[in-house]
């Protein structure tokens, strides 16, 4: 059943990895309202303020062509109870206020969860039914209860309904939970829709001439790049501890020896080094040439992705990272004690290396002398947000329908 009307729904980020996830879907919503074919969506944009650092944000809304946030909770950073609580209660007045349809969440972080609950709770008796929710991502495990995140999916996910999957995995986690299946679709990964949207504007980046990485050939581009390696660390479990820190920094020290670092430091992991007295680990590279661990400040999303593009290696505690290295063939060190994103592992470029100074060397060790083969998870075609907005469409007119019958 097809009806003229317009749906309200609020698209919800709060961190960095949410806005790769996010544009896509908006693009593809704007693409959906300019056919002029079936109903329109008006969608508002909501930054809760998770992360809000002008490097972190507003230079990735810029690379990516996202619109400046409808609403702005201005929420900040915190420790986990405090953060989501006032997610929680900030976005509930949104809610009354506006109303929506539909609220789409993406991602794990404290966002995700805190909108989400927001919304499942949201009921005015013989009034209105509540706003759907739809997540973007669904069906991630790690197994490790200790991570924020795994908390975050887990919840998330038994409170949306409709459930967007990326990977195979999820669809049997989901099932083994319980999740009902009419719920659940695999559609595929709106991180690589950003990836696959954006690569060519990385090959025109001129970051590595910046750095003085020009030795050998980049893309498309004529450009030459010498063998470096990427790091990027930010989870509180590897950076937060001193030790932890410091067997990864030593992990890596050997690699140092032989190629340049190129480490764009997130702010977090700085002032832990700087606290720590973890300089001396680092064996600094002190410009274009020289070998060891470079730290440069955070980059944007274009430059990033040709940093890693032509990466001859890249080492991180990022999920997104994994994804990303897997779609682009460049070998991944994952440097965590397990993933949530077998995909990666089983069909791609990524190898888990735990946290131990010898784990990491061994890793580096094979990474940099294995010949391997990977292939792309399916539907990491680009396709995944214009799959996403024709289910979120016929649910909507399926509720409105619904409620048509009823009233009859």
């Amino acid at each position: 059943m097809t009806l003229n009307r317009t749906f309200k729904v609020i698209t919800v980020v709060g961190a960095r990895p949410n806005f790769m996830k996010a544009a896509p879907i908006l693009s593809a919503i704007r693409e959906h309202n300019q056919t002029g074919r079936g109903p329109a969506i008006q969608n508002l944009l909501l930054h809760t303020g998770q992360h809000y650092d002008s490097a972190m944000s507003d230079r990735f809304f810029a690379d990516l062509g996202i619109p400046d946030p409808d609403v702005h909770l201005c929420v900040g950073s915190g420790i986990h109870g405090k953060q989501t609580a006032e997610i929680l209660q900030r976005f509930e007045e949104v809610l009354l206020r506006e109303w929506p349809d539909l609220v789409i969440v993406v991602g794990d972080v404290n966002s995700t969860l805190a909108c989400a609950l927001a919304t499942a709770k949201l009921a005015v008796p013989g009034w209105k039914a509540r706003p759907l929710i739809a997540h973007v991502e669904s069906g991630l495990r790690s197994r490790d209860r200790e991570m924020p995140e795994e908390i975050n999916r887990i919840l998330t996910d038994h409170l949306a309904d409709i459930l967007f999957v990326t990977e195979k995995s999820g669809l049997e986690n989901l099932r083994l939970e319980g999740i009902p299946e009419e719920k659940v679709f695999l559609v595929g990964n709106t991180m690589i829709d950003s990836l696959l949207t954006f690569q060519d504007r990385a090959d025109e980046s001129p970051i590595l001439g910046t750095l003085g990485l020009g030795t050998r050939e980049v893309g498309n581009t004529g450009k030459r790049s010498e063998d470096y390696a990427l790091l990027t660390l930010h989870r509180p479990s590897n950076v937060d501890s001193r030790e932890a820190l410091q067997n990864i920094l030593k992990g890596i020290s050997a690699t140092g020896r032989e190629m340049q670092i190129v480490f764009p430091v997130h702010p977090r992991t700085r002032k832990r080094i700087e606290e720590f007295g973890l300089d001396g680990e680092l064996g600094i590279a002190s410009g274009n040439g020289h070998k060891g661990v470079r730290m440069i400040e955070p980059l944007g999303y274009i430059e990033f992705m040709c940093l890693m593009k032509n990466a001859r290696l890249v080492l991180t505690d990022s999920g997104g990272v994994q994804e990303e290295t897997t779609c682009l063939g460049v070998p991944c060190i994952t440097i965590r004690e397990n993933t949530e994103r077998p995909a990666t592992v089983e069909q791609g470029t990524n190898i888990i290396a735990g946290t131990s100074v010898e784990g990491i060397q061994k890793a580096i060790a094979r990474q940099l002398t294995s010949n391997w083969q990977h292939s792309i998870p399916e539907k990491w075609d680009g396709k995944a947000a214009q799959r996403i907005v024709p289910i979120l469409l016929a649910h909507l007119e399926g509720r409105v329908a619904d409620k048509v019958t009823e009233l009859g």
